[in-house]
């Protein structure tokens, strides 16, 4: 026979006995491997995702105060006192004027007692005159006024979320709301939310 034919013959032979190995090893395996499975598919379940029920979920809040200030324009009124506060000028005048009114009444003692009546009564019309007529000064101007006001607001800065897990109930603070169900870890601690 042929060199070539006696190749293909020993070729044909060993796919045959390795087909028939391989055959072989799979019904032998087939044992171990389905209860290496079913071993593998409860530590997966183990290493799994585990969830806590959410039994209430608290807001914890902060009150922050903001002052700021708030200016408004302010009309104000300033009355300033006539510059003869006490009128003193309508005095004097008056005086004089009655002075020498009644210095022209009468004569000898008369002429002195009329002149000091006339100069008495003078002044006290020259007052009366200058008080009618004297008015104070009103000045108005504006002027801007500021004060501070509290403007105080509230955040909410975390939540409080109890929690039942393996019939144990616990409470940790998060930074979010987690809603109806919280993510643990080994260890019973809230890592996380799941909604």
């Amino acid at each position: 026979m042929n060199r070539l034919t006696v190749n293909v013959l020993n070729i044909a032979i060993a796919a045959a006995l390795a087909t028939g190995l391989s055959a072989c090893n799979r019904n032998a395996d087939a044992g171990i491997s389905s209860a290496s499975a079913d071993a593998g598919a409860s530590a997966s379940a183990d290493a799994g995702v585990k969830y806590a029920k959410v039994v209430s979920v608290d807001p914890v809040r902060s009150t922050v105060n903001n002052p700021k200030q708030v200016c408004h324009d302010e009309t104000v009124t300033q009355t300033a006192p006539p510059k003869d506060e006490h009128r003193i000028a309508g005095t004097a005048i008056g005086a004089v004027v009655g002075g020498l009114v009644g210095n022209q009444v009468g004569g000898g003692k008369g002429k002195t007692l009329a002149t000091v009546a006339g100069a008495v009564g003078g002044g006290y019309a020259g007052n009366r005159i200058q008080a009618s007529r004297q008015h104070a000064q009103v000045t108005s101007s504006v002027e801007r006024k500021c004060e501070t006001v509290n403007n105080t607001s509230t955040k909410i800065v975390g939540y409080d979320v109890r929690y039942e897990y393996n019939g144990v109930t616990r409470t940790v603070r998060m930074d979010h709301d987690p809603g109806d169900r919280v993510q643990v870890q080994e260890g019973v601690t809230a890592v996380s939310d799941a909604h």
